[in-house]
């Protein structure tokens, strides 16, 4: 069986390699990536794979599966760009590597009786990524184990990242025709909210942070700015502390707003991201098989500061988000131009079609192997004390 997966997924090369390239000309910023969902959904119907086409009413997310019953191995998409700099994170062989893994396992699968290969489009990571939205739509409780790869400098196990929580000030002060003495101007209640933030993040735990951005509109430039929008990110190594941070700086907001008697309101301009609970039984397996497919350099688990929609995903199911190294420079720094253009390079896709290979026979030993698989859900649940589930139906 896994002679057969790697051999077809030898055939199929020219097609991933068109896909890669394809993605890399074409960059598309998150929710608006058309051209990329078209060119995808194409290759899962010529597949032979079923689709379901703008899941969950976003536009350019799908769910397509091939064959029937559990386990169930669904490998993730991510397609969007960072912007107008293009694929900086290598997004682009995020879908190479979890496709060619899709169709290689869909090569066999119908030939042990039961399982079912899942591959699911997720736009957005960069903003509010969709595998949020269906994390909490119940996307992945039917889904045995979720299987991804990241492009990377290096190549190392999959680790944790950051929980996120991203809110939004807006300060509003009620227009007058002449403005009285001793008022705020809104600009001002922004400024002294960023402030107060620069003293209470001395209090916070390490590794916590909050990012923000400022906005500051106004109806005219010869008076005081009446409302003005502040942007911010709190990051955190478990999303329980990040919460706890969100209480004071909800305090804070509350304070200003009595103080310098404006109106203030906070919210969530974006989906907070939980940090990634990576599940180790699966990581363990799927560096062995790494290791198998001709990737030996593996470096130890490795923590992001980038918050991931993944975290979330890994939850309500088991999750990996190992990294994958696409440069033989090792000074070519991780979201630039030239990571860009290295995921295109010979190398990168070498080491992502053997990546696809080790997601791939990953998939089918846990389709063949039922006490494999047993260990992986049970250290899911056990992590999260939930009751065990069978791993069949």
């Amino acid at each position: 069986m896994k002679q057969e997966m790697i051999s077809y997924l030898h055939t199929i090369k020219d097609d991933l390699v068109e896909l890669t390239k394809y993605l890399y000309e074409n960059p598309e910023e998150s929710f608006k990536e058309h051209k990329a969902y078209n060119y995808i959904v194409k290759m899962l119907k010529e597949h032979d794979f079923k689709v379901t086409e703008h899941y969950l009413d976003i536009e350019t997310s799908f769910y397509a599966e091939y064959g029937s019953g559990h386990p169930k191995i669904c490998y993730l998409c991510e397609y969007d760009a960072h912007g107008k700099d293009g694929h900086t994170t290598g997004h682009n062989l995020i879908s190479t590597m979890s496709l060619g893994a899709a169709f290689s396992l869909a090569k066999v699968i119908k030939k042990l009786g039961s399982g079912t290969v899942i591959v699911l489009g997720c736009p957005g990571e960069f903003k509010s990524g969709a595998k949020v939205t269906m994390a909490k739509q119940g996307t992945f409780k039917d889904i045995d184990v979720c299987l991804m790869a990241h492009p990377d400098i290096e190549t190392a196990l999959s680790g944790t990242s950051r929980a996120i929580v991203p809110l939004k000030i807006t300060y509003d002060v009620t227009p007058n025709p002449v403005s009285k003495s001793g008022s705020y101007s809104a600009q001002e209640a922004s400024l002294f909210t960023f402030n107060g933030l620069s003293l209470l993040t001395k209090g916070f735990p390490k590794h916590c942070a909050i990012d923000g951005i400022f906005v500051q509109s106004s109806n005219s430039p010869y008076t005081a700015p009446m409302h003005s929008e502040s942007s911010f990110y709190i990051r955190a190594p478990k999303m329980e502390i990040a919460c706890e941070i969100e209480k004071k700086f909800r305090e804070l907001v509350k304070a200003t707003s009595s103080i310098m008697e404006v109106q203030a309101n906070v919210f969530m301009h974006e989906l907070p991201y939980d940090e990634l609970i990576t599940n180790n039984s699966l990581s363990r397996i799927f560096s062995h098989n790494l290791k198998e497919c001709g990737i030996i350099d593996i470096n130890d688990s490795k923590d992001t500061l980038a918050g991931l929609s993944l975290g979330t995903v890994s939850r309500v199911v088991p999750c990996i988000h190992p990294f994958i190294s696409i440069v033989e420079d090792k000074t070519i720094p991780y979201m630039s131009s030239e990571f860009a253009k290295a995921t295109i390079s010979e190398y990168a896709i070498n080491n992502c079609l053997i990546a696809a290979e080790a997601l791939a026979i990953t998939g089918l030993d846990l389709v063949e192997d039922e006490p494999l698989l047993s260990e992986v859900k049970t250290e899911f649940y056990e992590s999260f004390k939930l009751p065990i589930m069978p791993c069949e139906d």
